[in-house]
């Protein structure tokens, strides 16, 4: 069972240019339909391998709002970001990942997210993993088409 989706979006901008914008995390209330602020935690000031941040979401739009604290899992400059979301007790619940390669007309971006594969995530997914994959697909979407506007500019 696949517990997560990707999108890919072409953008015409260099790899560096791309990145710039998804490893910025206090950019992310421009990006996505869900996380609409985040702010780097213990003396972080930007984005470094293992460094943590703390993003409050808006979940599906539906008014319940919390606050989430993630670990930057991958950070290559030009090339990839990615980080986990912590759970209660510090557990991984998923990894949202930023994949940049370059492309003929600038760079091809793909974001993606994957559950841990732990007996509650599998439940979760196996009740509304369709609906939630279909929610995160348009976020995804709405997100690389927002930063392809930022970096096109």
């Amino acid at each position: 069972m696949e517990l997560g989706a990707a999108v890919t979006v072409d953008m015409t901008a260099t790899p560096e240019q791309v990145w710039a914008v998804v490893s910025d995390v206090t950019r992310i209330g421009e990006l996505s339909p869900e996380t609409f602020e985040a702010e780097w935690l213990g003396g972080a000031t930007g984005p470094e391998l293992g460094a943590t941040f703390r993003g409050h979401v808006n979940r599906s739009g539906s008014g319940v709002k919390y606050w989430t604290t993630c670990r930057v899992t991958s950070c290559d400059p030009g090339r990839s970001f990615g980080f986990d979301v912590q759970g209660p007790g510090g557990g991984v619940l998923n990894t949202w990942t930023y994949e940049i390669v370059p492309s003929a007309a600038g760079s091809s971006v793909a974001e993606s997210f994957l559950l841990s594969d732990r007996p509650g995530t599998r439940f979760y997914w196996k009740l509304t993993g369709k609906r939630r994959a279909q929610t995160n697909v348009r976020g995804m979407t709405q997100t690389l088409n927002r930063v392809k506007a930022l970096v096109e500019a």
